[in-house]
């Protein structure tokens, strides 16, 4: 008799969902990427106990009729990719399909949605994986998913999360990066019915950097635009005065995709030179674009990660990009003869370190920075910026 069976649907749609749902953050980006491949420009998060007891993305998206409503809770079902050749130019954040039948497989989940040319929405519940109830509803147009009780059926996972404030605090997070890409859509923030959070649509995308990077940070903020052949780079970087501890201020998004990668970290960092003091990192929202056939972001479960078919011309498009804004911008830091300068770093916690107090969600947190003068040599006030592709280099 044979020691190795295939596993049951339910059994294998819970392994997927260790890899794609990892805390309830990973769910509220999960439904966020939905929403916005599906055209919303109003995105509602309403968020219980952290996400413990519930979550729920309300859109005003195109919606789905009723067979596509069934059709979104199955494993592999997607509107998104249809040939092997659509893999290797994805133009949209979701693709795989596994989304709602993961994040079903491990809570009591309930879709409600409804397309324009339907005269009735449809709503479906599922109790770990298992579909309880269809039925037609009355709703807008538009998609509606809560969920609820997340891991109840997976206590192993369920013990790992963390706090309520933490897990509040990774969701917040989540939300203002979406924001930050997205200053065309109006998100709204929603944590045991309060309001937290509430980003408008602006027709100025420094308006919402500024706004989620810190206003007060705003007069330190440099746009800079820098295209070579068809790999572009544009966004918003602070002055080398304004840092942070770890990389929490680096927003990177390639095609519009959130991203957390390495090769435009360390350009970044290349960029900044010895700008920085050691153990100080940059505070930018970088925007970068390639062609869609030469960037796989099928690489990893989160969809976090890309690879560049380009990789080394990426990364010395934002190094120099960087580099050539800075140097037109550089100030002496340093005093003269070793003496002592205290510099003023406005220091703007993220969403999730201001949550634990509504009251001071538009305050930032001062610190002062000592620094030692004796290296004058760390910035270059006097270097001539190269010729380049640079369209613009303004202070915003």
């Amino acid at each position: 008799m044979s020691k190795i069976k295939i596993l049951p649907e339910i059994l294998s749609n819970k392994i997927a969902a260790g890899e794609v749902v990892e805390r309830p953050a990973s769910v509220v980006k999960e439904l966020i990427e939905n929403s916005l491949d599906a055209n919303s420009n109003k995105i509602i998060i309403e968020i219980e106990n952290g996400g413990r007891s519930m979550i729920r993305v309300s859109d005003n998206g195109v919606g789905m009729n009723h067979d596509d409503a069934l059709l979104s809770i199955e494993r592999y079902a997607t509107s998104k990719i249809f040939t092997d050749r659509d893999l290797f130019s994805i133009r949209t954040l979701g693709f795989r399909g596994e989304a709602l039948p993961s994040i079903a497989s491990v809570s009591k989940f309930s879709l409600v949605s409804r397309d324009k040319p339907s005269g009735a929405g449809t709503k479906i519940d599922v109790e770990g994986g298992r579909v309880k109830k269809v039925e037609q509803t009355g709703a807008p147009v538009g998609t509606m998913i809560t969920v609820k009780q997340i891991f109840y059926n997976t206590p192993a996972r369920r013990k790992f999360l963390k706090t309520v404030q933490t897990e509040m605090g990774h969701i917040a997070d989540t939300v203002a990066a979406s924001a930050l890409c997205r200053s065309d859509v109006n998100f709204t923030l929603y944590h045991n019915s309060k309001k937290v959070k509430s980003w408008l649509p602006t027709s100025d995308p420094v308006d919402r950097v500024a706004d989620i990077l810190g206003k007060d940070i705003r007069p330190n903020l440099y746009h800079l635009e820098y295209t070579e052949g068809n790999i572009s780079v544009y966004g918003q970087i602070a002055s080398p005065r304004i840092t942070r501890s770890t990389f929490k201020g680096v927003y990177t998004y390639v095609n519009g995709r959130m991203v957390r990668d390495r090769v435009i970290r360390h350009a970044l960092m290349e960029g900044y030179a010895q700008r920085l003091m050691k153990g100080c990192f940059p505070v930018a929202a970088l925007f970068i674009n390639v062609p869609f056939d030469q960037l796989d972001v099928n690489v990893h479960p989160t969809k976090n990660e890309v690879r560049f078919v380009r990789q080394k011309e990426v990364h010395d498009l934002v190094k120099r990009a960087v580099g050539e804004i800075l140097r037109k911008i550089d100030q002496p830091a340093w005093g003269v003869g070793g003496l002592q300068k205290t510099i003023l770093t406005t220091e703007r916690p993220r969403i999730s370190e201001e949550f634990a107090d509504y009251k001071n969600m538009e305050q930032g947190a001062r610190r002062l920075k000592s620094a030692s003068l004796e290296d004058e040599g760390k910035f270059h006030p006097n270097d001539q910026p190269a010729t380049s592709n640079v369209q613009r280099a303004t202070h915003i």
